[in-house]
């Protein structure tokens, strides 16, 4: 006779409920905006299907019905015209750009939600490259560091509750909290992208900001797919800078990273269900292959269930339904 039936415990709604280890709520997540210049523009990305790059006026309004279904958190990212792209990205340090002037205007209607930046440089470069590069085409460490610390400053007076740097550059986030601290911005927090791996899934958001390489790649400073301990290092390092949180990206094809990672760090672990992940379960739900919602709701819990305590994802609209039932 059998004695001990795991099954038992899966015998109803209710027992399933109490028994429940990994739980999403709308609060795990935050929501990227690409944010367009200009008033009322809303233009489609061909790539990422329902998800729309949209003016600063067009993203208050979303942002504002999202934090009522209790999202806490969004992130923004620029659509810089390529002709205001140069090869320092300049554009990056004006005061009056999109990014500070989108941090003031949100921050200032809805002043609750948490706004979170991008700190890197590929948006506004015309290499697409996330830094400065020399006459050998090689990305410059400690030029780009200098730029990205007084991008980060900018941000934080604009309004930016936590600063996103994405550059994957060595020392950036020791540079960017002293430039804070110097300047008084000592509750600023930083999201270091600690293990930004060399994806492939990376295409549609390129898509989406416009932003490609006119030379070379981004696997002399973006993490090798093949290596785990080298993001447990980047993420040893970003804490012993200053880091507040720490971020993965991607998050369902590195979960192990995350998993790996939840066991060396108190910190708070993000991670960052990137356009590939969503450009693929999209293209199959139209085909009618998958149920969109459902795989979405089950990629998500993945990566909560492998440590991660909140997520960026472009598939809110999809699971928001789901989890506001639950």
């Amino acid at each position: 006779m059998l004695i001990k039936r795991p099954r038992r415990n899966r015998k109803t709604s209710a027992i399933r409920s109490l028994v429940e280890e990994t739980i999403l709520r709308p609060e795990d997540f935050v929501a990227p905006f690409f944010v367009l210049p200009g008033t009322n523009r809303k233009e489609e990305i061909s790539t990422l299907p329902g998800i729309h790059r949209l003016s600063i006026d067009l993203i208050l309004q979303e942002a504002e019905h999202l934090h009522k279904q209790r999202i806490p958190a969004i992130a923004l990212f620029p659509v810089i015209p390529t002709s205001e792209k140069n090869p320092h990205g300049t554009l990056a340090l004006d005061p009056q750009g999109i990014i500070p002037r989108a941090i003031s205007e949100i921050k200032r209607t809805i002043p609750s939600l948490c706004i979170i930046t991008d700190i890197a440089l590929d948006p506004f470069t015309s290499h697409g490259h996330d830094g400065v590069i020399d006459e050998r085409g090689e990305v410059m460490n400690d030029e780009t560091v200098s730029l990205l610390a007084k991008m980060a400053l900018l941000h934080a007076q604009a309004g930016a509750d936590i600063i996103a740097p994405s550059d994957m550059m060595d020392g950036r986030v020791g540079a960017i909290r002293t430039v804070l601290d110097q300047h008084l911005f000592h509750h600023v927090g930083i999201l270091a992208y600690a293990a930004k791996y060399a994806s492939s899934l990376y295409s549609p958001f390129r898509d989406a900001l416009g932003s490609q390489l006119s030379t070379g790649n981004k696997k002399g400073y973006q993490l090798n797919p093949a290596n785990i301990r080298e993001a447990l290092l980047e993420a040893h390092l970003d804490e012993e800078e200053g880091a507040d949180m720490l971020m993965i990206k991607p998050a369902l094809f590195y979960l192990d990273v995350i998993a790996k990672l939840r066991e060396k760090t108190q910190l708070p672990i993000c991670a960052y269900h990137v356009s590939g992940e969503y450009a693929m379960v999209m293209a199959a739900h139209e085909r009618g292959m998958l149920h969109a919602p459902h795989v979405f709701h089950e990629a998500l819990l993945s990566i909560k269930r492998a440590g991660a305590d909140f997520i960026f994802t472009y598939a809110l609209h999809q699971v928001l339904p789901l989890l506001n039932k639950i």
